[in-house]
């Protein structure tokens, strides 16, 4: 007999085991079948399981799951990501605890040594969370973006594309971390709102004393490496300036007054301080105007050698306080703004990034860029929702070289050797390097590698193939090279998605995946951003500790409709648990009427209506649920799941067999226990990818094979029956109609009623007033009927329901009264009145629209829709109870 609940703290771990223990995760058992590839988004060996890792990974699994069962040869490829700055940060944050110990004075060999003994020792973390999530990867396949594998992928990539022309040293702009001395990604980035200022500056017109052109900063220290004043050249208050030179005061230089499209006429005086070695937008306008390019900061963030003496060696924030004192003392300031803008800062570090002027190795993107394009444009690959086609669109039309080194020592480092004369010899190995440059002295010179390492995207552009043994052409590879799809967040459609894309057409001219699925943002159940500022994180762990992994998967699954972002909240995943225990319940019923285990059933030969009506219903069921999840519209598959189990099965059902189980025709018996034996076989089967452990769990009360390993129900045109149908969704039909009537009246839940049939409709109710129909005693059970009377006409004190073209009366004189009841409800409907009102006043008003946040106006206007669907039932009950009396 099975337990009265299910505990999945107790049954996961075990269910997981076993799984493992069968190798049902592995892929190549089905070397005929079709392969089907997911290539996991590798998460960084420092991370932690959080919610949208649980999304992500859930939807995945939910795909391969299916289409294990659907006989495909499912590979799903899992791996960690080594996560440069992150794990380096871990290391030396360790070292520091241990003694104050830096990596600079362990050497780089020996802190490597401690980084690897740290990723073998808690590396694995997030792995194991996601096996509590119940991810069914082929972990046998497991691979590291530092493993030797990847690690010979990514010199073969570096050294093909940079004797290609596509990788290049260049002298760019980057963002800059000051407290980790590297540069990083545009991901790494956070902008912060900060109320600051703007400072506004006269600079004096060489040679024209008294006469002055006034620009605007956020940021005075960057004037010391000004090299022009812009202008737009149609601006008629300057058109006589340009060409001309301005004192840039503290620094004895002079700099010229040009003409820039850049320079908006409308924004501040329309003239803008250039400073191109400090500002992305400058650089572009100092490279357009062939400008200087002044360097004024080092690696720390710390005035150089290029500032006036009084400057140097200053922090940076210091020495801005001290240009805006020493230029107010020259009478230089105009004035002061309070100015509220949008600061970067580095999101591990903290500290403000800086644009930067330094020399990196870059990719060529843009030439890159142009098959990626074409790929998308042609449908090659597609992505859904179809709108993300166009932040893809916008990016590659205008995208910058890619800057790939970043100066760290967790990382691939760059296969660059430097000779004697500054000469660079690029081979994947220091030999190779070497015989190069043996070639060009003709001697044996002494080369020093390039201390840079590559930034981790690089390594992980290469993914969807390095994992399966490129560049070796391995089986794996021919087979399993395209991927089918790539499930990953919006975020890194650049980083990622649009990289993968580049490297896979240039290396295996073909597309990484066919279909790029862009799932949404987990949210909190307001509807905001999840951070740890808010106090707002929801711990997908602790859910499944409380709820299970199936609940938190399955409010996942329902909630994951395209295009929206999941509202979430402890609430949900409770429902959804009591939908995993309606389930439960279920089955434990079937198990007291020994309706499980009935083998050869074959539901097409049912003769009960019920049982033809259920067959039909597991037959669309079936259908909506490949649909949609071919579609990835996971949600749908979800909420059909929903509907079917707990509505049509456990509520409808189960209670219309209850007079078949318990009657006397043992054939009618038989035909009804083996319809519910199928029937909740094809539910285990539908929900496994879902709710993949108490699916398990309950299949293996009566199958010795494991459901993981299952079919998938195949498609039954032949189980539809419209005669049946139409008559059990009639029965479905009054019986709520007449609860929903009841709950309007607001008629007490115990309450038996009477109602009535006229004698011209006696036809349409025959279930109804046959005292030896099967349904008669349940329709009287579940809507509470205490008898039925034929009547001529309705009398005085009844309720009239339409049931399709006919009608039935509710007798509720003497059950309610309706002079308080009508009183219940006006009072509603004024409260819920007042309450569309308010909400109105709000989201009419176009400041509240504007200035409130976007969760915050969702949020208002399903509210608003809610309240007046309410007022409108409300009137529909006063309008019965008007009736009534």
């Amino acid at each position: 007999m099975l337990d009265k609940v299910f505990r999945p703290a107790e049954v996961e771990p075990e269910i997981y085991a076993e799984w493992e223990k069968a190798d049902a995760f592995a892929c190549g058992k089905r070397p005929d079948a079709d392969p089907y590839t997911i290539v996991i988004p590798p998460p960084n060996v420092t991370g932690s399981l959080h919610m949208g890792h649980a999304l992500n990974n859930t939807l995945q699994d939910v795909l391969v799951r299916f289409e294990r069962m659907r006989g495909r040869d499912v590979l799903w490829q899992p791996g960690t990501d080594h996560a440069g700055i992150a794990t380096q940060m871990v290391v030396e944050r360790q070292l520091a605890e241990q003694g104050n110990i830096r990596r600079q004075d362990l050497g780089r060999d020996e802190f490597l040594k401690r980084v690897w003994t740290w990723k073998e020792e808690s590396g694995g973390t997030i792995i194991n969370q996601l096996r509590r999530l119940g991810a069914s990867c082929d972990w046998s396949r497991e691979r590291f973006t530092m493993d030797e594998g990847l690690s010979k992928a990514v010199l073969k990539v570096f050294v093909e594309w940079y004797r290609a022309g596509l990788i290049y040293k260049d002298k760019r702009l980057v963002n800059w971390d000051p407290k980790f001395a590297t540069a990083i990604s545009d991901l790494e980035v956070e902008p912060r709102e900060i109320k600051g200022h703007l400072w506004h500056f006269r600079y004096p017109i060489a040679g024209e004393p008294g006469r002055f052109i006034v620009v605007a900063t956020t940021r005075p220290e960057t004037m010391l490496g000004d090299t022009a004043v812009a202008v737009h050249p149609d601006d008629e208050r300057y058109r006589d300036l340009i060409g001309k030179m301005v004192d840039l005061p503290l620094t004895g230089r002079q700099i010229p007054i040009i003409a820039d499209l850049y320079a908006d006429p409308e924004t501040g005086s329309g003239a803008v301080k250039i400073t191109p070695a400090h500002d992305f937008n400058d650089f572009e306008v100092g490279r357009r105007n062939s400008l200087p390019m002044i360097n004024i900061l080092d690696a720390a963030a710390h005035l150089n050698e290029n500032v006036p003496e009084a400057y140097r060696g200053m922090e940076r924030f210091k020495a801005r306080a001290k240009v805006v004192e020493d230029l107010d003392a020259l009478g230089l300031l105009e004035k002061i703004e309070d100015h509220v803008h949008m600061v970067p800062h580095g999101d591990r570090s903290g500290v403000v990034i800086e644009p930067w002027l330094t020399d990196q190795w870059y990719v060529d993107a843009a030439t890159l860029a142009k098959p990626a394009l074409a790929a998308v444009e042609t449908g090659q690959t597609v992505f859904v929702p179809r709108n993300w086609e166009k932040t893809y669109f916008e990016w590659l039309r205008n995208i910058q070289p890619w800057c790939i080194s970043r100066q760290l020592w967790w990382g691939h480092q760059i296969p660059a050797w430097y000779g004697p004369d500054g000469k660079v010899f690029v081979a994947e190995t220091e030999d190779d390097a070497a015989a190069e440059a043996r070639a060009h002295y003709g001697t044996n010179e002494t080369l020093t590698r390039d201390e840079d390492v590559l930034d981790t995207w690089f390594s992980s552009q290469l993914w969807p193939f390095s994992t399966l043994g490129w560049p070796k052409q391995t089986p794996e590879v021919k087979r399993h090279y395209k991927t089918d799809v790539l499930v990953t967040g919006f975020d890194i459609i650049f980083f990622w998605v649009a990289r993968m894309m580049m490297s896979g057409i240039y290396f295996m001219q073909d597309v990484p995946f066919h279909t790029v699925y862009i799932h949404a943002l987990v949210r909190d159940e307001k509807g905001q951003k999840m951070s740890k500022s808010k106090g707002n994180v929801i711990d997908p762990l602790q859910l499944i500790d409380e709820y299970g992994a199936d609940a938190l998967r399955f409010t996942l699954t329902a909630m994951a409709a395209q295009g929206r972002d999941i509202k979430l909240s402890k609430q949900r995943v409770e429902g959804y648990r009591n939908f995993g225990t309606k389930l439960w319940n279920a089955y434990r019923y079937c198990g007291m009427n020994d309706a499980l285990a009935v083998g050869g059933f074959e539901p097409s030969g049912a003769t009960q209506p019920v049982n033809r009506w259920l067959a039909a219903k597991v037959a669309a069921t079936t259908a909506a649920v490949t649909e949609a999840l071919e579609a990835y519209r996971f949600n749908e598959a979800a909420g059909a799941l929903y509907q079917f189990v707990w509505g049509d099965f456990c509520d409808w059902y189960l209670e219309f067999t209850k007079p078949l189980l318990g009657g006397a025709d043992e054939a009618v018996k038989a035909e009804t226990r083996g319809m519910t034996a199928w029937a909740m076989e094809q539910i285990l089967r539908l929900l496994h990818p879902f709710m993949p452990f108490i699916t398990e769990y309950l299949w293996r009360q009566t199958h010795d094979d494991l459901l993981i390993l299952a079919d998938w129900p195949a498609p039954r045109t032949d189980l539809v029956d419209a005669a049946s149908s139409r008559e059990i969704e009639g029965v479905i039909d009054l019986i709520t109609r007449v609860r929903v009537v009841r709950t309007e009246m607001n008629v007490p839940p115990g309450a038996r009623i009477a109602v009535a049939v006229q004698q011209s409709e006696t036809a349409a109710f025959a279930t109804l007033l046959d005292e030896t129909a099967v349904l008669q005693p349940v329709i009287a059970r579940l809507a509470r009927i205490e008898r039925v009377d034929t009547v001529a006409e309705f009398p005085q004190g009844t309720v009239q329901i339409a049931i399709g073209d006919s009608t039935l009366g509710l007798l509720l004189a003497g059950v309610i009264d309706v002079a308080a009841e009508k009183a219940r409800l006006l009072k509603e409907i004024d409260k819920a009145s007042k309450e569309v009102a308010s909400l109105d006043g709000r989201l009419n008003n176009p400041g509240f629209v504007a200035k409130a946040p976007e969760a915050v106006v969702i949020e208002q206007r399903e509210r608003r829709e809610e309240m007046t669907q309410l007022v409108a039932t409300l009137k529909d009950a006063i309008a019965r109870l008007d009736a009534l009396a």
